[in-house]
Order: C-alpha cells, then sequence, then structure tokens
C-alpha cells in the first residue's frame, strides 16, 4: 500500500520532471555560428553582425526561461520539503492516536494485577512476571504479548509419543525464557503419553480425537491467537489452523462468560495446585499458576476461584491445564512457584516462550 508521503513524492517527482528536462535540452543545445565570408557581398560583415545579434537575443532569452526554471524548481522543493515535513508530522500524530487506545486498555488490565516483579522484552515478546495473593491461596501470573507468533511454541518430550522432561528441561532445551506446563497425559507401560488431541508443528500426533469427558483443547493458530474449546470433528478444529496445542479439562472461560464448571472437577480435587491459560480481548496472553503442597484437596485454589480471578481481571477465555504436581512455572531460568511434589514433575508437554 503506498503511503501519503509516498504519494507526496511522486507528485513531485512528476511536476518537476519538465524542468529537468528543458535544463537539460539547454545544456546539449549548442547553435551553430555561420559566418558569411563571400567576398561578392557589399557588406561581409552584416550578415555575421545580425547573426551574432539574434544568437545573443535567443541566449538572453534561454537565460531568463532558465533563471525562471530555476526559480520554479527551487520553490517546488521547498513546498516538496515543508509538505514532506508535515505529511510525516501528521503520520506520528495518527500513530500516536492509533495506539492510545491500545495503551489505554493495557494499563487498565496491568492495573488489576499489580506491579510487576520481574519484566523480559525484546521486539518478538514482552513477559511480566506477576505475584498475587488472593487471600485464599497464592499465585503466579504471566502476561504476555507476542509479538512474533513464533516466539511461543509447544515442546514434545521425544520426537514420538511416549516421553516425559520436566518444564525446565525443556525451557532449557528450546532456549526459551518461560514455560509452563502443557497438556494432561496417561501413563502406559513406563511410558507417559499425552492426552488426547495433541497438535505439534501444525501436524496431529496421533490423529485427532473429538472431545469427551469435558476435555477441551487449547493452544496457538497460525497467526499467533490463543484458540481453544471443545471440538467434535476435525473439519472444526482445522478450521482454526492451529499451529500446535494440547488437551485437558475443563474450559473456564469463553467469549467473556464464565463456563459452568462440571461437578466432577468442582470436587475431586476441591482445592489443588492448578495452571492456567487464558487470553484478553487484544489477544495478550495470562499464565495464572496457583501454588499448593499437595494435590488431594486440601491445598491450592478452586476451579471456581481461579475462574472468578480471572473473570475480574477482564480475561475473555480461560482454559485448565494440568495441574497437581504437573503445575510448573519457569522464568529467567528459575522455578517460580513451588511444585507439590518436591520437585518438578516430567510432562510430555510443555508451552514455551522465547525472545
Amino acid at each position: 500500500m503506498m503511503t501519503p508521503v509516498k504519494r507526496v513524492n511522486r507528485f513531485f517527482l512528476l511536476l518537476t520532471a519538465p524542468f529537468f528536462g528543458l535544463l537539460l535540452c539547454l545544456w546539449w543545445y549548442q547553435p551553430p555560428l555561420q559566418l558569411n565570408l563571400d567576398v561578392g557581398q557589399f557588406s561581409p560583415i552584416v550578415g555575421p553582425v545580425q547573426e551574432t545579434a539574434a544568437l545573443q537575443k535567443e541566449l538572453t532569452l534561454a537565460k531568463k526561461a532558465a533563471s525562471y526554471t530555476i526559480d520554479s524548481v527551487s520553490a517546488s522543493a521547498k513546498l516538496y520539503k515543508e509538505t514532506t515535513t508535515a505529511m510525516n508530522a501528521l503520520v506520528s500524530t495518527a500513530k500516536a492516536q492509533n495506539s492510545r487506545p491500545e495503551r489505554i486498555y493495557n494499563n487498565r488490565i496491568t492495573s488489576k494485577l499489580g506491579i510487576p516483579s520481574e519484566v523480559i522484552s525484546s521486539d518478538r515478546i514482552t513477559i511480566e512476571l506477576y505475584r498475587l495473593n488472593p487471600g485464599n491461596y497464592k499465585a503466579y501470573a504471566l502476561k504476555i504479548k507476542l509479538k512474533d507468533a513464533t516466539a511461543m511454541t509447544m515442546s514434545l518430550a521425544e520426537s514420538s509419543s511416549g516421553g516425559a522432561e520436566t518444564t525446565m528441561q525443556a525451557v532449557n532445551r528450546y532456549g526459551a525464557v518461560a514455560g509452563i506446563n502443557a497438556g494432561g497425559f496417561a501413563d502406559k507401560a513406563g511410558q507417559r503419553y499425552p492426552l488426547s488431541t495433541t497438535v505439534v508443528g501444525g501436524q496431529y500426533l496421533n490423529g485427532f480425537q473429538p472431545s469427551y469427558k469435558d476435555l477441551s483443547f487449547v493452544g496457538l493458530n497460525k497467526s499467533g491467537q490463543l484458540i481453544g474449546g471443545k471440538f467434535y470433528s476435525r473439519t472444526q478444529l482445522d478450521q482454526l489452523e492451529p499451529k500446535f496445542g494440547a488437551t485437558f479439562v475443563p474450559v473456564l472461560l469463553q467469549n467473556n462468560s464464565k463456563v459452568p464448571i462440571p461437578e466432577k472437577w468442582n470436587l475431586t480435587p476441591l482445592r489443588a495446585p492448578r495452571t492456567v491459560m487464558g487470553k484478553y480481548k487484544d489477544d495478550q496472553l495470562l499464565v495464572l499458576v496457583a501454588d499448593g503442597y499437595n494435590e488431594y484437596g486440601s491445598s491450592g485454589a478452586t476451579l471456581k476461584e481461579i475462574q472468578d480471578k480471572l473473570y475480574t481481571m477482564g480475561v475473555s477465555d480461560a482454559y485448565n491445564l494440568d495441574g497437581g504436581g504437573s503445575s510448573s512455572l519457569i522464568f529467567n531460568g528459575k522455578v517460580i512457584n513451588k511444585p507439590s511434589d518436591g520437585n518438578l514433575r516430567r510432562v510430555p508437554t510443555s508451552f514455551l516462550f522465547s525472545e
């Protein structure tokens, strides 16, 4: 798309082209001087004198034309410079006005988080770490702005299904600056397999499985937007162009509304360490990890408490990820939460963020 400044440049280029053409013609044109030396003429000097006078007259007119052209070009150049300056100022003002609503909205959601304890920022991503203490539990939050969709990815412990590693190991392996545990898993014959539909690098790991038992998919699409929910056909999910994603339960918020939490997941366990990922309406991400010293119902946060907290913070969509001893939050080379197992649990998938 041609910018306003580029259109002005093209206009003045077309305006000044004839003047430069005239100057070039005057530079190249040198009228021949013809002297009449015929001795038979009565006045041998009159012809050359008349031609010289005529030539001088033409040169005088040419100088006047050239002077006028130079003055016109100078005036045009001055007007061009002034117009370009004015257009640049208008563009700068427009950019500032366009970004103003974004800044206002960001200030609004940040005010509900408090003051970040640490910030990582680059031309690809900005991550802010917050420490929360709502009262009944202790939690940590990451507010993440993806400036480049490739700044977020999902790791798979091995090239094929069945492996597991801690989120710290995944962070180190990818050279990431932050990471959280992702989807659920099932153990079989000493192997740890991702639960249900899992997408890695735009490819289905073990095919598509329709949502069942309240499970939901959550991941990122090719445009860098968080997507999630229940999907009953592959076509449904394919339309969102998932780049990667994993499965767990349940959906907490969707389209700025609370989603009813299935009774089973409200009670078993009642309280537990939690890992939740959501997004704001401007597509910034919010990760919340609640601490708990065990996963048996007496420590951590309830899903209702997490749902209410995210709703009041202005999150539009939110999905519960694997929790309990799997809950992991790595930031800037450190384990931020306190894993209920005493150590980080090995998991098959992790969501990672890179500078």
